[in-house]
Formats: C-alpha cells, structure tokens, sequence
C-alpha cells in the first residue's frame, strides 16, 4: 500500500506569468556511492522536480567537473571559515551535480523540492555543497541552519550581495547581486555608489530579491521609489546570461 504523502506548498505571492525560468546548479561531495533513500516526509520534498536532472561522478571518471569549483573564487570563503570541510571535499570519493530548468513556476515548491533533496545527500554521505551562482559552498550546518531548517524559501540566504570598487566611477562602489537566477530573475546591478548609499544599495538589493523569489516582475524603466534613495533613479534590464559576472540578466539600477 502507497502511503500519500501531504507537503506544505511555498507560495510565490507576488507571481506574474512571464518573469522567467529558474535555473539550478549546485554540486555534491562526499561518499555517495550507496544511491539515495529518499524519505519524503522528513525532507519535505516530493523528489526532484520535472526539468532537474543529477549525475554522480568520481574523480577518476570526470577529473575536470569534479575539481569545478574547488578553486578561487568559490573556495574562498570557505577556505577561511571551514577549511576542513574544503579539504573533505576535496578528498571525497564522488560528487553529484545537481542541473536544471524549470518552467516559469507560478509556487516555489521546486524550491522546497530541491532543498529537501539536497539536505537528504548531506544526511546520506554528503560533506559540502558547491552553489556556483553564488560563488561559494555550504558546510553540511550551515545548509541545514539556513536553508532547511527554517522550512521557508530563505532567498537571502541563496543570493549573495556583493561590494566592490567601480571600475568605471573610481572613488565609488559596485553593489551587485548573484543567484537570482534561481528564481528565474534577473540579477541586480547599482554602479556609481557613494559610501553614504552603500547599506541604502544593499537594502534595494535585498528588497528586489525577496520580490524577485515571490514572483514579482519589474518593468523595464519602472521609478526606484525608496525613502532612502535619491529620486531619479530607475531599473533598466540587460545584459545575457553569458556575463560572466553575473551567469544570469541583470537588472540595472541607475539615474534615467
């Protein structure tokens, strides 16, 4: 007899048809060699979700994607923060890649889908997870404190936010996003930053991610209307998912 098994869906409250299709990249390491024994209840997913498909590698059968990601810049953090979880990726006996696209869901119960699965490979010989749109890895805790255990989509926590000097406005910063892509939207860009708009530009930045995930859609030339945030400036959308900066379009924020 088949036990029918009953998930809590996440919604997308803000949802509009056409925003885009969200698309996944993560990588596994560990002891992986036993398949998985997958329990749906316990890991609130209904499997992988219809556009995802996985492979498990081993060193010897696939030297380059296995080593994919063991390097700067997606080691870095981790190199300082837990070096010995870096080094048992790098001494693990498999690694399974995690790909896909989904079609412009209108709930993110892919979402909760992939991150059941994942934490059930963490559970099951898994030592790190390499989540190269956001240019980092995840140690087995902090996976399950930040992506699992709040049983939510969590989207900050999938996004990175970074900050760096503008090339092109010298004096000034870059604050820009990665991993929007896995919400189907586009990456965030705010170029020409004084020091005093910096915390402002990371407050739009988080803002936009979390509408972004809930399926929110911004026009091209829509008004940023923030009280923090100067007048006169809007989004404008660009770029291609092969900018290497960001894998993904990119939405920018700037004077109009």
């Amino acid at each position: 007899m088949t036990t029918k098994v009953t998930l809590m869906g996440w919604p997308r409250q803000f949802y509009q048809e056409g925003g885009g299709h969200p698309q996944l990249f993560y990588k596994v390491h560990g002891d992986l060699a036993q398949g998985i024994k997958l329990q749906p209840q316990k890991y609130r997913t209904a499997g992988l979700p219809q556009g995802v498909e996985v492979s498990t590698l081993t060193r010897a059968e696939a030297e380059a994607p296995f080593a994919f990601g063991l390097d700067a810049p997606f080691s870095d953090r981790i190199a300082a923060d837990a070096p010995q979880v870096l080094e048992d990726a790098r001494n693990a006996s498999h690694c399974l890649m995690l790909r896909g696209v989904i079609e412009d869901p209108n709930s993110l119960n892919y979402w909760r889908d992939v991150v059941g699965f994942l934490t059930c490979l963490l559970d099951q010989g898994g030592v790190a997870i390499c989540d190269p749109y956001k240019l980092d890895w995840w140690t087995p805790d902090e996976w399950r404190a930040k992506a699992f255990e709040p049983n939510g989509p969590e989207p900050k926590a999938h996004v990175v936010i970074l900050v760096s000097d503008d090339e092109k406005n010298p004096g000034k910063y870059w604050i820009h996003t990665r991993g929007l892509i896995k919400f189907g939207r586009p990456d965030l860009s705010i170029r020409g930053v004084t020091d005093d708009l910096v915390a402002p530009a990371e407050d739009v930045c988080n803002r936009f991610i979390d509408l972004s995930a809930a399926g929110g859609v911004v026009n091209d030339g829509q008004p940023l209307k923030m009280a923090s945030w100067p007048a006169g400036w809007g989004c404008c959308h660009g770029g291609d998912f092969d900018d290497p900066d960001f894998n993904n379009v990119h939405m920018e924020i700037r004077p109009v």
